[in-house]
């Protein structure tokens, strides 16, 4: 794994996991509000505690690449229903971006899923890498 890897990983990573986690920590703050809009799409209020915990393992196991790869899983998971549920009106412009901007996530997410991720993370197995 050459420097440019090495680096594009990890950055690529915080990048990826700064929007669930800033979500879940945003979910946690304001969380009557987001459960009257997942209650007014039909998705049970209560589903709100489960969505704040999906966010933040997943985003913090992305993050620091401690089963990055299940991480990476789990909020492929999460986001296949809510774009699906919340993102579905494609004549107003803002769920449009929203769907195509969580296709991206999703996309970056199975990268890390099929690549791993990176040498710098909890689950690099070789710590001779990072001097690569």
């Amino acid at each position: 794994m050459n420097n440019l890897q090495i680096w594009a990983s990890l950055i690529g990573r915080i990048f990826l996991s700064t929007v669930f986690i800033k979500s879940g920590i945003g979910k946690i703050f304001g969380g009557t509000g987001t459960q009257q809009y997942m209650e007014s799409s039909g998705v049970p209020g209560w589903l709100l505690i489960p969505t704040i915990i999906v966010l933040l393992v997943g985003g913090i196991s992305v993050l620091v690449g401690y089963k990055g790869r299940y991480g990476a899983l789990l909020l492929v998971g999460f986001l296949i229903p809510a774009t699906l549920i919340f993102h579905n009106v494609f004549t107003d412009p803002s769920q449009e971006i929203a769907f195509m901007k969580n296709l991206g996530l999703m996309g970056g997410l199975l990268m890390v899923t099929a690549f791993g991720p990176g040498s710098i993370s909890f689950d690099a197995r070789n710590v001779s890498t990072f001097s690569d």
